[in-house]
């Protein structure tokens, strides 16, 4: 199977037109699984989808160590993608410094360098917008690695307008990795429209909706106890019962094609635009399969008219974070 290639901004590299998330790998979606990972990320290679997505602060770096595994003697075959500054989630910021400081950009890329046994990061970004320090300090610091060789392309996580454009400004941006699905299309006002004005890449994670898309979680009975997403408001029981109602329509057009409403949701999302590359994340190989087969539906237009009507923006029942995450966002 030869997986279909997007280009990742205006100046950026050659994508599978999707991505591998590697978060719920190693933290919030139920437990992790190391051996079935690692045969994840193989299968993913071989299927020609060689851009992995992580954090330092899944895990503290779990993540990454996890990652350095499953990449040695293949680094020339992956595109890595991690990510620093999310102090809330896990990122161990020195006393006195703050997640975009310039002193801490260098001391996170260290880390991350290290614990990915790698060189360089292909896209290095800023997870969270920094409140206390300009965006210009920060992407400079950013920028400094680019220049010294420890990264080749710079991106931003769950920036809002004035930040992405102020950030490239001081140095190219090309990729802005914020959710986007279905069920959260806020980005489609202010977000994706100045990222094509500037010529930026758009990785849209959580593109199944936190797994809601996939249709299989009709209760909250669905996660184990130890679930993150028990937390998410979208997942409290009487909003699920809301929720499950606006899949209808996904479920209605993946019966007509024989596909499971995962590959219908992801299908929308890619039809959006060509710079658009969804990163959806899974720890199991059957999942990656599904999901990367979807690169190959055809919808017609007045499918994907369907469910852009039955999914307007705002629809969906629920905040898609707790409140005290929602602080961090779109700065």
């Amino acid at each position: 199977m030869t997986m279909q290639k997007r280009r990742l901004g205006r100046n950026g590299p050659e994508v599978p037109a999707l991505g591998l998330g590697c978060m719920g790998m190693s933290i919030s979606y139920g437990e992790p699984d190391d051996v079935e990972s690692i045969a994840t990320m193989h299968r993913a290679f071989e299927l020609g989808c060689n851009l992995l997505v992580t954090s330092d602060a899944y895990g503290s770096g779990v993540n990454e160590s996890l990652i350095a595994q499953a990449i040695k003697g293949r680094r020339d075959q992956v595109l890595l993608a991690t990510k620093f500054g999310n102090v809330g989630l896990g990122g161990g910021v020195p006393e006195g410094l703050s997640g975009g400081h310039p002193e801490y950009v260098k001391l996170a890329c260290e880390r991350s360098l290290q614990r990915l046994a790698v060189d360089c990061i292909d896209i290095y970004g800023l997870h969270r917008v920094d409140p206390v320090v300009p965006i210009e300090d920060t992407v400079g610091a950013m920028k400094r690695l680019v220049e010294q060789g420890k990264a080749r392309f710079l991106g931003l996580s769950e920036a809002g307008a004035q930040t992405i454009r102020r950030a490239h400004a001081v140095h190219p941006i090309i990729a802005v990795e914020t959710e986007y699905s279905l069920w959260s299309r806020d980005v489609e006002t202010g977000i994706l429209p100045t990222c094509r004005e500037l010529g930026i890449g758009f990785m849209a994670y959580a593109p199944l909706g936190r797994g809601f898309l996939t249709a299989t979680i009709k209760s909250v009975d669905a996660l184990i106890a130890k679930d993150r997403r028990r937390e998410h408001p979208r997942f409290l029981p009487e909003n699920i019962i809301k929720n499950n109602e606006l899949i209808e329509s996904i479920e209605a057009i993946a019966s007509a094609h024989k596909v499971t409403p995962a590959q219908v949701a992801l299908a929308w999302l890619l039809s959006r635009g060509t710079d658009i590359v969804p990163i959806p994340g899974t720890k199991r190989r059957t999942y990656l399969e599904e999901n990367l087969a979807a690169a190959k539906l055809m919808l017609s237009a007045a499918e994907l008219a369907q469910l852009t009507a039955a999914f307007p923006p705002g629809v969906t029942a629920g905040t898609r974070y707790p409140e005290k995450q929602l602080k961090g966002l779109g700065i």
